[in-house]
């Protein structure tokens, strides 16, 4: 329980917070395995995931090198696949 009115109002907003961040996160990873299981994914949808990627470490909710390497091993994974 906060201390202070600062504390949780803190603590109201990392709720809402991690609310976010995990369905974004959750979504995300649905969307990859979709994609890797597919015999031949569209173009349309290694892009959409892509795209997703990008946005979630430009928001912070993954870091920048994890969504390098999530995209890279998305890429090497098609191209072994073709």
């Amino acid at each position: 329980m906060a201390n202070t009115r600062s504390a949780a109002k803190r603590a109201r907003q990392r709720v809402k917070r991690t609310l976010r961040n995990r369905s974004v996160v959750t979504h995300l990873r649905t969307t990859q395995k979709q994609v890797r299981s597919a015999q031949t994914p569209s173009a349309d949808q290694v892009s959409a995931i892509i795209s997703a990627i990008d946005k979630a470490a430009k928001r912070g909710i993954i870091h920048q090198n994890a969504a390098n390497r999530r995209k890279a091993r998305l890429n090497k994974a098609l191209a072994g696949a073709k």
